[in-house]
């Protein structure tokens, strides 16, 4: 479970979909059932991640809805392996119902395999784990990505959302703003990791994070270690950092600044 837990959104009345239906918890199970009512039709996911999806194979036996979502291939550790689509959902691909539309927005970042979805009628933007309210989600190298993060939220701001649905916390109004705010966010923290590299010299991930994320509880660090470690593919891939030793441990390999 992720900080007080799991967004779970039914959408429509008629015929409901279910968005992000969460982990396996019986009460959580069955609270979605009540309110379903005998209404579910879809049940959509925005990751596989194991606080987002284990409940959606169930819930879509025991109602017949259908499944909608993408399988991360390969899967990493992280991943609830109880969930198959037959065919992957695609940015661009539309639920359309008497009473709603719903947009699937291809949004890697996070994850590799992590999709937004844009409610037409209300110009809400279901956010899943890339925008949270009142926290930045962790980057989860190799398949999540600091570069597609901040891509991926360049195209969510050009749709006309009012609102931020997050998967984690309260609604969030003012899109542009959160946006921007975490855009800026994201390249400080890059310019802190410059910074870190500069002053400790070539090193490892333990070696950088006590500098880099002096502004967080230590509690936290071994979160952090994957965001920093997307900070530094990304820095890589800039052409402004490189690894001059590799490591099976992530953590432990050593990196340098290069000159610029």
């Amino acid at each position: 479970m992720t900080g007080a837990g799991t967004n779970t959104f039914l959408i429509g009345h008629a015929e409901v979909a279910v968005l992000d239906p969460g982990p396996d918890y019986e009460s959580h199970y069955q609270a979605i059932l009540a309110a379903g009512a005998g209404r579910i039709k879809w049940v959509v996911v925005t990751h596989t991640h194991k606080d987002h999806s284990p409940l959606a194979a169930r819930l879509a036996a025991e109602t017949g809805a259908k499944l909608m979502g993408c399988v991360l291939r390969p899967g990493d550790e992280f991943q609830d392996t109880s969930f198959h689509v037959d065919t992957d959902i695609r940015h661009g691909d539309r639920l359309e119902t008497a009473e709603f539309t719903l947009e699937a927005v291809f949004s890697p970042g996070h994850v590799g395999n992590h999709f937004c979805y844009f409610l037409h009628e209300d110009a809400l933007l279901f956010a899943g784990d890339h925008i949270m309210d009142g926290s930045t989600v962790v980057i989860l190298p190799p398949s999540g990505d600091m570069k597609d993060y901040l891509d991926s939220l360049s195209v969510l701001e050009k749709y006309p959302a009012t609102g931020i649905a997050p998967g984690h916390g309260n609604l969030m109004p003012d899109p542009g703003k959160v946006i921007d705010t975490l855009r800026r966010h994201r390249l400080m923290r890059e310019q802190k990791v410059i910074a870190g590299m500069r002053k400790t010299g070539p090193g490892t991930i333990m070696d950088f994070l006590p500098t880099v994320y002096d502004d967080v509880d230590p509690k936290v660090f071994f979160y952090a270690r994957f965001s920093l470690w997307a900070h530094l593919l990304k820095l890589e891939r800039d052409g402004l950092a490189r690894r001059i030793r590799h490591d099976v441990e992530f953590d432990q390999e050593r990196w340098e600044l290069l000159a610029n």
